[in-house]
């Protein structure tokens, strides 16, 4: 059985691994907050392997506890957001909205914008297998960091996390919600955008999509990018790029979803290569 964690007693601070000041001052500057002590965003960026590495075991050493706090302010300020937008809808669909946006690879998206992956402080091991990149390690330390932020301006802690929730997590996703709501799609597949796709094909009764992998990018492993297009009839609609071809699929399906609904007359064009759009995902 494993030793139980216990609060540091007499071990000093582990030492920064991978982030400089200077990048978490870049960091500071991305997340448009500036820590009044900056040891609570250090501890933020900090995964459990540094102190296994370590050998150590103590709750503080760390990210774990703020990313338990973490997400329970990410869920109420983006229940109050959901209810400020879409105030008319059931429990039922705010919960699925709520869901799709606190979802473990929307807030990976969000690290990947907010380049939290350099800035992470990993064990050795954890960073050689591209621990950095990892769509778990991204999302528990987007959590990590609205926790410190909320610690760190306490006792307006609420107030100081409220803008980067909003900017980051809930503003980039409302003009689908909203697009969605207007068109009384089913908000129980907001999110997983191939079923989101298949419905909007069989509505409209044009048949069902396709997949296939158009190109393998990058030179190594930790460069590696899938091309995935999703097709209908042997038409392409759409391609998605991203690091595996499940992702790559799902941002191929989100990039023809969101044009079929602004360009309905995008079927028929499908087949000219000049139509072609293309989309990214994070994970």
């Amino acid at each position: 059985m494993p030793a139980k964690r216990k609060p540091n007693e007499s071990n000093p601070p582990i030492p920064a691994l991978a982030a400089s000041e200077a990048s978490l001052r870049a960091l500071e500057d991305r997340l448009q907050y500036h820590f009044r002590n900056p040891a609570i965003l250090e501890l933020s960026l900090t995964h459990r392997s540094v102190a296994e590495e370590q050998g150590r075991n103590e709750t503080d050493a760390d990210n774990e506890q703020l990313e338990f706090l973490g997400d329970s302010v990410l869920d109420l300020h983006v229940t109050e957001l959901l209810l400020e937008h879409f105030g008319h809808r059931r429990e039922g669909d705010l919960t699925r909205m709520r869901a799709m946006l606190v979802s473990r690879e929307a807030l990976s998206q969000v690290g990947v914008r907010l380049q939290l992956g350099e800035a992470l402080r990993l064990g050795a091991d954890l960073d050689a297998t591209g621990g950095r990149q990892k769509t778990s390690l991204l999302a528990n330390a987007v959590e990590a960091i609205l926790a410190a932020i909320y610690r760190d301006a306490m006792p307006a802690g609420h107030a100081a996390v409220a803008p980067l929730i909003r900017r980051e997590i809930f503003d980039p996703h409302l003009p689908d919600l909203l697009r969605i709501a207007q068109d009384g799609a089913n908000f129980g597949i907001m999110g997983d955008w191939k079923s989101a796709l298949q419905e909007l094909l069989q509505a409209r009764g044009v048949g069902v999509p396709t997949y296939r992998n158009a190109a393998e990018l990058g030179e190594t492993q930790a460069d590696r990018r899938f091309v995935e297009e999703v097709l209908l009839g042997g038409k392409v609609l759409a391609q998605g790029e991203a690091r595996n071809r499940k992702a790559a699929q799902k941002a191929a399906a989100a990039e023809a979803f969101r044009l079929l609904q602004a360009e309905p007359m995008a079927l028929a064009a499908a087949a000219d290569p000049a139509s072609l759009h293309s989309g990214k995902g994070d994970t």
